[in-house]
């Protein structure tokens, strides 16, 4: 199944647990891009969970890999409000274990690093700012970030567009 993936020109990964309130942001992205349709055959999307490390380990080690690569999570940095989107470039992120502490269940920082440093593959991180990720398990999105699951999908789909 991963070589089928990593054959297509673009892969969409909606990363987060949806149990957890605005955790569940790119989870809820593919849904609705799934549910919405006219996504091209040429892009995969795919609801990757918290499994987001152990499926990039993957798709770096195998030998096909995807012009374009779209990771979608919910980030909770100082002075954005919630449900405002941003890209994050991976250059920008500081040392620590995961994705300098901004993307909590992201791969290291070094492997996004060499995602985005492989010729040939284009890595972009979209965010949304988290408006509450509760302790216990506690699912729904709060509205703001509900309402950023379409602006994201609507931005996804020009871009998917663009070649």
């Amino acid at each position: 199944m991963l070589g089928e993936i990593a054959r297509k020109k673009t892969i969409v990964l909606g990363c987060g647990n949806p149990l957890f309130g605005d955790d569940g942001f790119g989870p809820a992205v593919i849904e609705r891009l799934e549910i919405q349709g006219g996504v091209p055959e040429t892009v995969a999307l795919l609801d990757v969970g918290t499994g987001i490390k152990d499926f990039l380990l993957d798709l770096l080690l195998s030998p096909v890999k995807p012009e374009r690569i779209f990771l979608i999570d919910t980030v909770y940095l100082p002075g954005y409000e919630p449900g405002e989107v941003f890209e994050v470039e991976v250059s920008s992120l500081k040392d620590g274990s995961s994705g300098g502490g901004v993307f909590h269940q992201f791969p290291s920082l070094r492997q996004l690093k060499e995602w985005g440093s492989l010729p040939g593959v284009a890595l972009r991180l979209v965010a949304v700012q988290a408006g509450r990720i509760p302790e216990a398990v506690r699912p729904g999105l709060s509205p703001k970030v509900r309402k950023a699951v379409e602006k994201v999908c609507d931005w996804l789909m020009d871009e998917i567009g663009r070649t």
